[in-house]
């Protein structure tokens, strides 16, 4: 096991009365319609919000509109951490590609200008961010990466699988182990050129590429896989969260 593992160095934020918990920005998602008189809402998946719950952190969603993705760097600066969430496809022309009209799903514009814009600002004030699936790939694309339009391969949809990560990395710290399981996948895309300011760190056993991170910034990291699925009863998998809002309190003790 690696030194600093979570079973080491689980700190909760809530276990030090004096400071408030960190305030996590949630990015979401429009959702059509909802039982308050089928009118349109804003939406995001429970089970990101427990996670960051159960670290000690305070979800907060931050809505897809143009007035928060045009001041994302504002809007940031009340906040502690960032959780970028999975979501539909980014449309391709983001990433200088026509859509392959067979297997692009999910794009919604407003989506792909609220990630990108607070994915810059994050990085801007080296805010903790822990980018996962569909985030993994707005980082990507963000930092001039590309993506793989369909993957074609089943064994990543819907399944539980392994992932490898490089010594020494981020999340390998985070989760206390190079070998972590029990990693939860819901993804037909992935990563194709890595931006060049990303460093790739993970892999499953077919070679798909599983983690990046970016080393410039204190703590900026991106798993294609959803830790918050399995998270309740794997503990390796919510120490990502854990260190994500550990990463969010130390910062917002340090600046006052």
């Amino acid at each position: 096991m690696l030194e600093g593992s979570p079973d080491h160095r689980r700190v909760r934020q809530n276990d030090d009365m004096s400071q408030p918990p960190p305030l996590i920005a949630v990015c979401a998602r429009v959702l059509t319609f909802s039982d308050e008189g089928k009118r349109d809402a804003f939406s995001s998946s429970q089970p990101y919000s427990r996670a960051v719950a159960r670290a000690g952190g305070i979800p907060v969603l931050v809505p897809p509109i143009k007035e928060l993705s045009s001041n994302a760097a504002t809007v940031l600066q009340h906040f502690d951490g960032v959780l970028l969430p999975g979501g539909g496809d980014v449309d391709p022309t983001r990433y200088g590609q026509e859509p392959d009209e067979d297997t692009i799903y999910g794009v919604v514009k407003a989506h792909d200008d609220l990630d990108i814009a607070i994915c810059h600002a994050a990085i801007e004030l080296d805010l903790p961010m822990l980018a996962l699936c569909r985030g993994m790939q707005v980082l990507n694309v963000a930092l001039g990466g590309t993506l793989v339009q369909d993957i074609a391969n089943s064994d990543h949809w819907m399944r539980e699988h392994t992932v490898t990560l490089a010594e020494g990395c981020k999340i390998a710290k985070a989760v206390g182990t190079t070998h972590l399981e029990h990693c939860h996948s819901v993804h037909h895309q992935g990563l194709a050129l890595l931006a060049p300011s990303l460093v790739a760190c993970g892999w499953s056993e077919d070679g798909q590429l599983e983690a990046v991170e970016l080393p410039t910034s204190s703590w900026i990291v991106g798993a294609q896989w959803h830790p918050e699925d399995t998270a309740p009863n794997k503990p390796q998998q919510q120490a990502l969260y854990d260190e994500l809002v550990r990463r969010a309190a130390a910062r917002a003790h340090a600046i006052g």
